[in-house]
């Protein structure tokens, strides 16, 4: 029996499910071992396809897998756009081949040089840009893509950052600078970086690396997988703000994209040998009905080469500490989750399990971690596929975290569907709580998904339109003080009880007002809601500066008391009447008052007799609070029947933190 089911008697049930995943996974790697030599070995297809430098014959090889392809001819600016002057010579495989000699393009092939390769096919004839390309630019006339040959080198070997706990600030590049245009890697690490270091993160999480066509999806279309986007800059430009976060103590994880891919054919996989099945899977099952994208063949050897190439592509030229893995249960099942509650064990290992994708996942944290074993890998998945962060040899699919991404869905529908006063203690606490502890959870009350158009921050939900005319500290707002003090606590609360990592997305520390909404043609091109407002949090004016604040002094607070190592939190009251959670975790108190009322001597239990201090308040007037108590009162306990008792103040919207005294 795998150690996955001997953990967990849930699974009993489907133990030879189990075992028969991890089967496949064992089965296919030996394959791998035996036809490859080694499973690293089998993701260095970037080091044969595309372009790579010939040392002994003095010139670039230009190499394309395309099996059902009837011609290839390279061309560009190189040869004058003379799209039959370069054929490709077909080999074994349907590999397909041509060598430029420096004698003869040294001066013509060089660093910048646009370039396409002519492929014909049973559909006709089709323009496309190299698979393997490592820079696409975009004409900004005629809105035309090329390939650009950018022959690379390797940047400077950066420290290790192996960070415990996580505390991930999860950022966008184009959309990170306040000006009204896209941000580039250069401006982010002189303007964002220094801001994310003095907040206290110790990881970015980048999203939209690879060169996507339509700057509105995010990052999340991504049409050439081994091209860091153009748009924001050089891949020189990319490393080296790697390497100086790296300078910071900050690690550097990718928001990879390997659950789908653009249907465009100009540029992308699809259809570049004439068939839909080269990557991808054909027909209907191969597009994906909610994001009008197509889907990978797992089971395709080709396709697993591609995809884990990229992965060791990333590690090895840009140096990432790890990857963020997007839409992972869209890819383990076969109608993508949609609809599917995931109550039952054939859920999670009956016939809609995509099992070709799960011992895709399996090899690539495999590979992942035979590089380097503190590179981190994080599963957005939102089914709770059993074992997604168990090691594969235990049954599991060996991811290092998992997103909670149930915990932003609940404050959410809390905040736009629920009355404050009818608000649940047991509920809240058994949410934030509700998962397995040896399964690392990365905890976040709101990531890009709650700020995109449609959607609304927690910030902006609590406060909408007064936050455009009362957040000037010289303006009084019953409505802002209370969504200050909600805004921190909800924060509090989900950090202390949510999991064993942090994530906060770009600006949503300091409450960054509205919403994201990428330029396109129903809002006139614009960049206005594309950017990051940071003169709000500079301006001392306002109030925005004191959600910040709390939220450096949050990290500090979290890390000092190793809050996120510490055993699981144990509730001491949920008080319904009053709207207040008391629980401790490592020998601190915490107090939430979520209601409107305060409370004078106020009784809860504590786990230890001693006088108590307060280490912790979100009602400082630094965070924009009134100091409603002062943190020079000492709170006597006592023993009363076997509990222990203490009395406290307990104030209205506030969250505190006491422990003994020395």
């Amino acid at each position: 029996m795998m150690k996955l089911v001997e953990k967990d008697s849930w699974l009993e049930p489907v133990s030879e499910e189990v075992q028969a995943r991890y089967d496949r996974y064992e089965s296919l790697l030996k394959y791998i071992e035996n036809h490859y030599g080694s499973l690293k070995s089998f993701a260095s297809a970037h080091e044969f396809f595309g372009f790579t430098y010939d040392e002994f014959r003095k010139g670039w090889w230009y190499r394309e897998w395309a099996p059902a392809a009837h011609y290839l001819s390279l061309f560009g600016d190189f040869n004058n756009w003379d799209r039959f002057a370069n054929p490709l010579e077909r080999e074994e495989d349907g590999i397909w081949s041509i060598f430029l000699p420096d004698a003869q393009y040294k001066d013509k092939l060089t660093k910048g040089s646009l370039l396409k390769v002519l492929v014909q096919s049973s559909i006709g004839e089709q323009e496309r840009i190299p698979v393997y390309i490592n820079r696409v630019v975009q004409n900004e006339d005629n809105k035309d893509f090329a390939g650009q040959f950018w022959p690379t080198v390797k940047s400077q070997k950066p420290k290790a950052n192996s960070q415990q706990p996580l505390f991930v600030y999860e950022s966008h590049v184009g959309m990170s600078q306040e000006k009204e245009g896209v941000g580039t890697y250069k401006e982010f690490k002189e303007n964002v970086l220094p801001r994310i270091k003095d907040l206290g993160y110790n990881a970015i999480q980048l999203m939209a690396v690879a060169e996507h066509p339509y700057y509105g999806s995010f990052g999340y279309h991504v049409s050439n997988f081994f091209a860091a986007s153009s748009r924001f800059g050089t891949p020189e430009e990319l490393k080296d703000l790697i390497y100086s976060a790296h300078e910071m103590g900050i690690a550097v994880i990718m928001d990879l994209v390997h659950s789908h891919t653009v249907k465009n054919t100009r540029e992308g996989l699809n259809l570049f040998d004439g068939t839909e099945s080269q990557y991808l899977v054909g027909g209907h099952e191969g597009h994906h009905p909610q994001w009008d994208s197509k889907l990978f063949n797992y089971g395709k050897i080709e396709t697993l080469r591609f995809l884990l190439s990229n992965v060791r592509y990333w590690l090895d030229e840009y140096h990432f500490d790890g990857f963020r893995f997007d839409g992972v249960t869209s890819m383990l099942y076969k109608n993508h989750g949609i609809g599917v509650e995931f109550a039952n064990q054939s859920d999670y290992f009956g016939d809609n399990v995509n099992d070709d994708a799960v011992t895709y996942l399996q090899l690539a944290n495999t590979l992942i971690h035979q590089l380097n074993k503190n590179y981190i890998t994080i599963a957005e998945d939102v089914s709770g596929m059993p074992g997604i962060c168990a090691p594969v040899e235990d049954g599991g699919i060996g991811f290092d975290y998992r997103l909670g991404m149930g915990l932003p869905d609940f404050w959410i529908k809390i905040l736009k569907d629920q009355k404050e006063e009818d608000w649940n203690m047991h509920e809240f606490f058994f949410t934030m709580t509700n998962r397995l502890y040896d399964v690392k959870t990365i905890a976040y009350a709101e990531s890009h998904d709650q700020a995109l158009v449609g959607d609304k921050t927690i910030a902006f939900r609590l406060m909408d339109k007064e936050m455009y005319t009362s957040m000037s500290k010289f303006t009084p707002s019953m409505i802002v003080d209370r969504g200050i003090a909600l805004h921190k606590m909800i924060r509090l609360f989900t950090i202390s009880l949510g999991g064993n990592a942090w994530l906060n997305f770009m600006g949503n520390e300091f409450g960054h007002p509205e919403w994201i909404d990428f330029p396109r043609l129903e809002n006139g091109w614009s960049y206005k809601h594309a950017r990051r407002q940071w003169s709000l949090v500079d301006d001392g004016n306002l109030k925005f500066g004191w959600l910040n604040e709390f939220d450096k002094e949050m990290l500090k607070f979290i890390k000092e008391n190793d809050i996120m190592n510490a055993e699981p939190a144990w509730l001491m009251n949920a008080d319904e009447e009053h709207k207040t959670i008391v629980f401790e975790r490592n020998n601190l108190i915490f107090v939430f008052n979520w209601g409107s009322e305060s409370i004078p001597d106020y009784e809860i239990n504590v786990k230890n007799t001693g006088d108590y201090e307060i280490i912790f308040s979100s009602d400082d007037k630094d965070f924009g609070g009134f100091e409603n108590i002062s943190k020079d009162v000492v709170f006597p306990s006592e023993a009363r029947e076997g509990q222990v008792f203490m009395k406290i103040y307990n104030v209205s919207r506030t969250a505190v933190v006491y422990r003994v005294r020395n």
